[in-house]
């Protein structure tokens, strides 16, 4: 079995990851590009937050902390992919605004055919070995293949088969869910992801990281006098990130050699599997937060 992963591990990252844009594209309309021309301030702010202000915070972190270069690497990628299909379902719960939620997700999502090579040579060049050079060519092809295609032949089945899109798109993302256990079990089956080997204050500084991003999230859109709903949404796009993207980069810049360990490669994918749960936290945390802040207004002002 472990061998089998290690063999196809590319082919697991990317059959996820198109199922997990099937799905989302699965619930896509035209009509959802078409609102952010009726929002341009908010669009504009939570593509700037995503595609801008994200990679500076890791930036920042990367310069001013001593994280090992697998950790970098990690939060490098967390930083160059865009926001993942749950961030939509956590502005719905959050009663945020949905559709630019999912204007936000869809554009980043198409402009990271660009950004992500950029974005990724930027911040991790120098964690890399002498010879290593970018695959910008080849990540924008997987991004073109595993992520654009499947997101637009998705909303072709909504279009032509809306009976049936619901349950296609169930299907599409229950699949990815299996296709991401399979790479956390035969990475776990591999050893490649030994947790005794992670420093404690290298768990502390990428919580911080995703502590930075909710805090900016938050505070930065509030100050620019954004509705309320709007505001939900971006939150909830800097928080949530397409982890599927990501565990298909880290194959692709780090791909597996049986009988072969590469410590770097595995910290990187450590890194994305606690970030992935680590926000999952945090967006259930900022739901609560919110649909409870109307009824501590409400007591507030009673008293």
């Amino acid at each position: 079995m472990i061998a089998w992963y290690i063999e196809y591990e590319y082919w697991v990252a990317a059959v996820q990851l198109i199922l997990a844009m099937l799905g989302m594209g699965a619930g896509l309309k035209i009509a959802d590009f078409e609102k952010v021309a009726m929002q341009p301030k908010a669009a504009t702010l939570g593509l700037m937050m995503q595609l801008v202000v994200v990679p500076l915070i890791a930036l920042g972190f990367i310069v001013l902390t001593n994280l090992p270069p697998g950790m970098v690497i990690g939060i490098a990628i967390v930083a160059a992919i865009p926001g993942g299909t749950v961030s939509n379902i956590f502005t719905f719960m959050a009663q945020g605004n949905v559709p630019l939620s999912i204007s936000i997700t869809a554009l980043t999502s198409v402009a990271c055919l660009v950004t992500t090579p950029m974005i990724l040579d930027f911040l991790i060049s120098d964690y890399m070995t002498d010879s290593f050079v970018m695959p910008a060519k080849k990540v924008a092809i997987e991004i073109g293949l595993c992520l654009l295609l499947p997101l637009g032949l998705g909303m072709a089945f909504l279009k032509h088969l809306p009976a049936y899109a619901q349950r296609f798109s169930d299907l599409c993302v229950k699949g990815s869910l299996i296709g991401i256990g399979m790479i956390v079990v035969g990475s776990l089956g591999a050893g490649r992801l030994n947790f005794a080997n992670i420093a404690a204050g290298d768990i502390a500084v990428l919580f911080g990281f995703i502590l930075s991003l909710t805090f900016v999230g938050v505070w930065l859109t509030k100050s620019f006098g954004l509705a309320r709903k709007d505001n939900r949404a971006i939150e909830m796009e800097v928080v949530v990130r397409n982890i599927n993207l990501g565990f298909l980069l880290k194959v692709s810049l780090f791909p597996a050699v049986a009988g072969e360990s590469n410590p770097v490669a595995d910290m990187a994918l450590f890194s994305m599997l606690l970030y992935g749960a680590w926000q999952l936290a945090t967006g259930i945390f900022l739901i609560f937060w919110r649909r409870r802040q109307p009824l501590l207004e409400a007591r507030n002002s009673m008293s």
